[in-house]
């Protein structure tokens, strides 16, 4: 059972990334995935969330009409596009997958981690 996070890089203010996070030895759909960031020197934060099958998704102001979540279910793969990138947006991105038929910001809920994958927002 794993979660791989991947799709970090360095971009330039204003740009685009799309993260994905892809699921082995379990269906991700069955799933509620959410999406935490870290920056340097902070906790983790809660910042998007696809419930089980995709009855929902919710974001963080933070991050509110710049990133988009999505299911690619064939895949078994969700997606994280983050659109307007901020400076403030650079942090390692991690994945996480919880049992839960509903979207929640506590990290205690989530049974499985991906790894993480860094974004960097410079110029």
């Amino acid at each position: 059972v794993q979660l791989q996070a991947s799709g970090g890089g360095l971009v330039q203010p204003g740009g685009s990334l799309r993260l994905s996070c892809a699921a082995s030895g379990f269906t991700l759909e069955d799933y509620s995935v959410a999406w935490f960031r870290q920056a340097p020197g902070m906790k983790r934060e809660w910042i998007s969330c696809i419930s089980n099958g995709a009855v929902g998704s919710y974001h963080a102001n933070s991050v509110k009409g710049r990133f988009t979540i999505s299911r690619e279910s064939a895949k078994n793969t969700v997606h994280l596009r983050m659109d307007s990138l901020r400076p403030d947006d650079t942090a390692v991105y991690y994945c996480a997958a919880s049992r839960l038929e509903y979207c929640v910001v506590e990290e205690h809920t989530y049974d499985y981690w991906g790894q993480g994958t860094q974004v960097t927002v410079s110029s």
